[in-house]
């Protein structure tokens, strides 16, 4: 071969590995982008998904209401409340004897409820 095509050859293949050595790196940086890119995707969603299932802070809470009662209105249920428990620590003892004797007895007759829901 002449010495002017090896010199012509000489240059294209550099040129060629110049240009490849571009695009190598143009596609490297793409490659570097798109995993940094899809990392973050990955942190969002998890810190979404973190906060999705964080409780409620307690100042969202809805507040409880007080109950505007008189006094002789909040005795009259303070006693119906405590009958009704009595009537069912009642009924759980005779349940618990009536297990033992093995003899079915009629469940105790519980307070009846008023109009006004007490």
């Amino acid at each position: 071969m002449k010495p002017r095509k090896l010199k012509k050859k000489i240059d294209q293949l550099e040129k060629r590995l110049r240009e490849g050595s571009q695009k190598l790196a143009v596609l490297k940086r793409k490659l570097q982008q798109a995993e940094t890119a899809k990392a973050l995707k990955a942190a969002r969603k998890s810190a979404a998904r973190a906060t999705a299932n964080r409780p409620a802070p307690a100042a969202a809470k809805k507040p409880k209401k007080k109950l505007n009662l008189s006094p002789e209105r909040r005795a009259q249920l303070a006693a119906a409340m405590k009958a009704r428990w009595a009537a069912k620590r009642a009924a759980e003892e005779n349940s618990a004897t009536s297990t033992d004797q093995n003899s079915p007895t009629p469940p105790p007759q519980l307070p009846e409820n008023r109009a006004d829901g007490v």
